[in-house]
């Protein structure tokens, strides 16, 4: 039994933040952040949680599928913005949104989510466990940001993209590859202490923070040795390659990992401009940005490339169907 890539759907809140807007917020510039980051405008939640826009998003999957939630066999959500910081999970909350009662649980693999959930989704089908698993990649990332802090409150967006993973017996259809790593020993690059047990209801440290240019380095090497990892684990280049899916933090990462993989630009596929940096909802949108329009094909080979804190990474070889 193999695991496909069945379905994809996506949601993002109407209210649009432009650089222009937090120009009156922040000290900044629409030209300081475009030359940056690439992003020109990002989504806000205003009277949404993360189960709302994952809920959004995979009834949106499930349209495209044609599928009913009942079909669903499990559930599992990347995020790091759950509704709730210890119970329940938002897989749960979304779950009984979505009708079912079904397995549901959260992973936190930060901006790596959608990829580390693919890989579990993965697993639990070709055990033979399930036939259908539905993962989502959500972030209200608007609410753990510090509006006063332009460094990174430039760079975030929310919005959530859903999946929908199937067993399959043909193996041409089948999810090609996946590779999932971390090293904890640069948890402190990209952090978020005062939400937790350790450092406890810190009200001053709640906030997203980041080293911005130490992991824009780390990002940069780790990305491009993954991705070359696992080309040349299966025997493929960039030529067998329809499109190239990275993580949508920072045009010039997206760009430098591109460059380093000899990966042409009409392969590759930007939406950070529009959305920001929407973490584990990043790929699954991208993805869906690109079936609306009519570019993704039935039998199209995805590329998947994301990095986020822990830092955790990833890269996945994923047949349209």
């Amino acid at each position: 039994m193999y695991a496909k890539f069945t379905s994809i759907g996506a949601y993002v809140p109407p209210k649009i933040l432009t650089n222009e807007d937090l120009e009156k917020m922040v000290d900044t510039s629409d030209e300081w952040i475009t030359k940056r980051t690439g992003i020109k405008t990002r989504h806000i939640a205003q009277n949404e949680v993360t189960s709302d826009l994952a809920y959004k998003a995979a009834i949106d999957a499930l349209n495209n599928a044609k599928m009913e939630p009942e079909e669903i066999d499990m559930i599992i959500v990347a995020t790091i913005t759950p509704d709730y910081f210890t119970m329940p999970s938002t897989a749960c909350v979304v779950a009984e949104k979505l009708g079912i009662i079904r397995p549901a649980v959260d992973i936190n693999a930060a901006c790596t989510g959608f990829i580390y959930a693919l890989a579990h989704a993965k697993a639990f089908i070709e055990s033979g466990m399930y036939k259908n698993v539905l993962i989502i990649g959500a972030e209200t990332l608007s609410k753990i940001v510090n509006w006063k802090d332009r460094t990174t409150c430039v760079l975030f967006g929310d919005g959530a993209g859903a999946a929908i993973i199937s067993a399959t017996e043909n193996k041409k259809e089948a999810i090609i590859d996946i590779d999932i790593n971390a090293d904890g020993k640069y948890q402190d690059y990209l952090i978020t202490p005062g939400r937790g047990v350790k450092y406890g209801c810190d009200t001053d440290r709640i906030y997203l923070e980041m080293k911005g240019n130490e992991t824009f380095k780390v990002a940069v090497k780790t990305l491009s040795q993954s991705v070359r990892d696992i080309l040349e684990r299966n025997n493929m280049s960039s030529k067998d390659i329809d499109w190239f899916i990275p993580h949508q933090a920072n045009y010039r990462i997206i760009d430098a990992v591109a460059r380093a993989i000899n990966m042409p630009k009409e392969k590759s596929v930007l939406t950070v401009h529009k959305y920001g940096n929407t973490s584990s909802a990043s790929i699954p949108m991208a993805i869906n940005d690109l079936y609306k329009e009519g570019k993704l094909k039935k039998g199209d080979i995805m590329l998947l490339d994301a990095f986020g804190g822990g830092f955790t990474w990833g890269s996945a070889l994923v047949p349209f169907n």
